[in-house]
């Protein structure tokens, strides 16, 4: 089960960090993401992060969009996977949905339709 916190209302210029609690069992091979739906728009990847890669810099894959303000990572230990956002813009509004799905090595940039384990999502506002 994944649950995701720490959405809310922000600035322009502002900064959030989500959370994802993952509870129950999650083994190698799993693949963790962020994805993001804007109102009224389909949607789309955020983020993606492939523990098992064992190069480090593809361990961390990001969109365009959110290259160099958003940041992926997981705790292990406490079995959470987050999402810092720095520099919001009025286009990071959407609702936020972390989600999971056992993948090879090396293919966690998927279309949103082929990941298995969703959360409820959190809802993100920026405003100008």
């Amino acid at each position: 089960q994944l649950v995701e916190s720490g959405g809310g209302s922000v600035q322009v210029g502002g900064s959030l960090r989500l959370s994802c609690s993952i509870t129950g069992y999650i083994g190698s091979g799993y693949c963790m993401a962020w994805f993001r739906q804007p109102p009224g728009k389909e949607r789309e990847a955020v983020a993606f992060f492939d523990e098992d890669n064992i190069d480090n810099d593809a361990r961390e894959i990001y969109e365009d969009s959110v290259k160099g303000r958003f940041t992926i990572s997981r705790d292990s230990g406490k079995n959470i996977l987050y999402l810092q956002m720095n520099s919001l813009k009025p286009e990071d509004t959407a609702m936020y949905y972390c989600a999971a799905d056992k993948r090879p090595r090396g293919a966690c940039v998927a279309p949103w339709v082929q990941y298995d384990y969703w959360g409820q999502g959190t809802q993100v506002t920026v405003s100008s």
